[in-house]
């Protein structure tokens, strides 16, 4: 009897279990779906097709990163969760409309959605004149700054040159601008060539796929995310006929730039340097940020 007592309890126990295993897989699941939209830390390697030699370790920072997805997006970087605060990170059409606004007193901002360095700065000029806060957050006291403030933003440019334009989803880029930054984009990109792959790196020491972006797009003024599943989910879709020099390719964890007639330039973790090559394999995308 006191066997049979004791198999009974011993069952009793077991059967709680099943439904936390199932609450821990749909935990998990939910960590999983919250990494795809929101990118993870560094995913410039994370799957890279045709380049597997992208840090083996990879792995478990990807794990931790997607354990912390829900947090981020519980705190929400993006410019769509915030009508009254922008900073830098954020992203959507609340930044177009205050990269637009800058302009309007003078700063040269690519009209992109995304707000990086280059709007942070901007934006810490607006706030310079304003005598407020310098801190590159838009609240308050900026956009009364911007709205209703006089004066202009130095953008280092003594002309403003008037050239017809195209729209751009919701954007407005000029035609010339967009060659122009194009060929800057390109040769920036190009001096990178030889350049050691190196993780998280975005100098001429080292540096990783969307640290090369990074290099060549601060050549052109253009703010671009950091991680290659930023860059990718935050430019704007184009076709492969669509795509000129200085627009992005992308592939499943990793980015280059299109240099035309089929050549792009890329940190390449397989062949541990910044490389001009043709595309290669089955690109997921091209996007623009111009």
């Amino acid at each position: 009897m006191a066997l049979n007592n004791s198999h009974r309890a011993l069952g009793r126990a077991r059967t709680p279990l099943l439904p936390a295993r199932r609450a821990a897989a749909g935990a998990g699941g939910a960590a999983v779906l919250g990494s795809v939209l929101l990118g993870t830390a560094f995913t410039g390697g994370a799957a890279h097709a045709n380049d597997l030699a992208l840090m083996e370790d990879s792995s478990s920072s990807q794990s931790t990163s997607a354990e912390q997805a829900p947090a981020a997006d519980t705190a929400s970087t993006s410019a769509e969760s915030s009508a009254e605060t922008l900073r830098r990170g954020d992203s959507g059409t609340s930044v177009e409309q205050l990269q637009s606004a800058l302009n309007d007193r003078g700063a040269d901002l690519p009209v992109t959605g995304f707000f990086g360095s280059m709007t942070e700065d901007a934006v810490q000029d607006v706030q310079s004149s304003a005598g407020i806060a310098v801190d590159g957050v838009v609240g308050p006291d900026t956009r009364a700054a911007l709205e209703g403030g006089s004066g202009s933003v130095d953008s280092g440019s003594e002309a403003t040159i008037s050239t017809t334009s195209v729209s751009t989803g919701g954007a407005s880029v000029s035609t010339a601008s967009t060659s122009s930054s194009g060929s800057a984009i390109v040769d920036k990109a190009r001096t990178a060539v030889g350049t050691p792959y190196s993780w998280g790196g975005s100098s001429l020491s080292g540096m990783d796929c969307s640290g090369l972006v990074n290099f060549a797009y601060e050549a052109a003024g253009i703010d671009v995310p950091r991680t290659s599943g930023q860059i990718e989910a935050q430019g704007r879709s184009i076709s492969q006929s669509e795509a000129q020099p200085g627009d992005l390719v992308t592939w499943p964890g990793h980015v280059a730039i299109y240099a035309g007639d089929g050549m792009i330039i890329d940190a390449s973790g397989s062949k541990q340097q910044v490389v001009e090559r043709p595309i290669w394999g089955n690109p997921t995308g091209f996007v623009t940020y111009r």
